[in-house]
């Protein structure tokens, strides 16, 4: 084929969460590398939060959209970024009442291929205008196999979610080793049965995605879930593309000046780096408990998080007494840093992680060890396959029925990882350091995302 054949459009539409949308951009970055074009379809005024993102600016345009004001949301909320995670649902009800226009837009556009994921009326709109339509799936495969495992369970038994015994896993589900708490269970079957957005349950969203697209995309790789992609595949009944982890581009600016003179003022991997993603906020108690973990430690630290629920700083939020006893060995910093640049510093020496899938990834690649702390339901499966299943990481205890931590907890865990002499701490740095090397070898990624824009390429015809 030639050179415009081999070249495609390909439209993205993103869910309206940032970590979603800065997933997309670091796709849509490897696809613009490879001399594609792509039209990026994200909100208004949200643009100028992402654009950062985009390295390739020839060939990644962005096309803002306005979002229909919902009741119930705060003026101007475009993304879960800007209204707590409860608002969700209204964010995707707003979402879906852009359909009239995305059609337009596609209609302008004339992409060879759209790819989504929570706006699971996008297939048949695609399909009516000739486009093809790929369902572009950020969150582990772990936890959608999961959920097809739970869906499945529900309807054979006829029951309501939260009759299910969950505590062991689903039938079918590929590794009967991961064991939830009760506060996980409940977690998770609330979400299956929830409504998110227009009065659909979040779960039909998912599956009436991957039932009507043309294709399924995972960004993952067998190496990390292999198991997973098998069931999804088989699940599906349709080819399950992976763009393999889609490491981001690396960064061409240096760490911020503050951040380097203060993290060279420590020896060698000596640091706690903690970072729970964009968006998560915990309750104040919460929070106390960690910051007061991470002093009981000794080590120093520094944690980047966002001001917990009904707070407008993380300042106001701290112990009493807190920012004097930890003052010059540990920072609390309330807005964005350079996280990729931070854990590739000499000084970092453990990563306290939500478990997100960008993070988790981001951790795996890095040379310091790994503290998971999940918030949030893909985050709690992420974290049971780091801690248990590839034994790469630690997981910070909680309490089986409330699902909180105590500093003694957080404290327990960090040490674990950091002690040198500890058995468990030997056995995850080795598998941690097997599987860096294997994420990092050469052609891996580019082996899978060769494939991934070949499938792309076959599918667009």
């Amino acid at each position: 084929m030639d050179a415009a054949k081999l070249q495609m459009h390909i439209a993205m539409y993103p869910w309206f969460g940032i970590g979603h949308i800065s997933a997309y951009l670091h796709l849509a970055n490897k696809l613009a590398k490879r001399g594609h074009k792509i039209s990026f379809i994200v909100p208004k005024r949200t643009q100028s939060k992402v654009e950062h993102f985009n390295l390739y600016p020839k060939s990644i345009t962005f096309i803002p959209i306005t979002i229909p004001q919902v009741d119930g949301l705060p003026p101007h909320a475009e993304t879960t970024f800007d209204a707590t995670i409860s608002l969700g649902t209204l964010i995707m009800t707003g979402m879906d009442r852009t359909e009239k226009d995305i059609e337009l837009l596609l209609h302008q556009l004339k992409p060879n291929i759209i790819l989504f994921d929570y706006t699971c009326w996008i297939p048949n709109l695609a399909r009516s205008l000739g486009i093809k339509s790929v369902n572009y799936i950020t969150l582990s495969m772990i936890f959608e196999s999961y959920m097809e495992c739970m869906e499945k369970q529900f309807k054979e038994q006829n029951i309501v979610p939260h009759e299910l015994n969950l505590l062991n896993p689903p039938a079918g589900f590929p590794d009967p080793s991961i064991k939830l708490q009760a506060h996980e269970v409940r977690q998770l079957t609330r979400i299956v049965n929830s409504e998110f957005g227009s009065g659909v349950r979040y779960y039909e969203r998912i599956s009436t995605s991957t039932r009507l697209a043309d294709a399924v995309a995972c960004r993952s790789c067998r190496e990390i879930e292999g198991p997973y992609a098998d069931f999804l595949e088989r699940s599906y009944g349709k080819p399950l593309l992976l763009s393999g982890p889609v490491i981001p581009e690396p960064h061409t600016s240096p760490l911020e000046e503050k951040w380097a003179e203060w993290l060279s003022g420590f020896k060698e991997g000596s640091v706690v780096y903690c970072a729970f993603g964009s968006e998560c906020r915990l309750h104040q108690d919460q929070l106390k408990e960690l910051l007061l973990g991470l002093e009981l430690t000794g080590f120093p630290f520094l944690a980047a998080l966002k001001a917990p629920v009904g707070f407008e700083s993380i300042e106001a939020a701290m112990p009493k007494g807190f920012s004097e006893r930890v003052r010059g060995r540990g920072i609390v910093y309330g807005s964005w840093v350079q996280q990729t640049l931070i854990l590739d510093h000499p000084s970092i020496g453990c990563f306290i992680t939500h478990c997100g899938v960008a993070s988790l990834l981001e951790a795996l690649v890095s040379k310091c060890q790994i503290v998971v702390l999940p918030n949030y339901i893909d985050q709690l499966l992420n974290a049971k396959m780091i801690s248990s299943s590839i034994k790469a990481g630690v997981q910070v205890e909680k309490g089986e029925e409330d699902g909180f931590f105590t500093k003694e907890s957080v404290c327990r865990a960090v040490k674990t990882v950091m002690d040198l002499e500890s058995e468990i701490g030997r056995e995850v740095r080795e598998n941690h350091l097997k599987l860096r090397n294997l994420l990092l070898t050469k052609d891996l990624e580019n082996s899978y995302f060769d494939s991934f824009c070949l499938k792309l390429q076959e599918l667009a015809g």
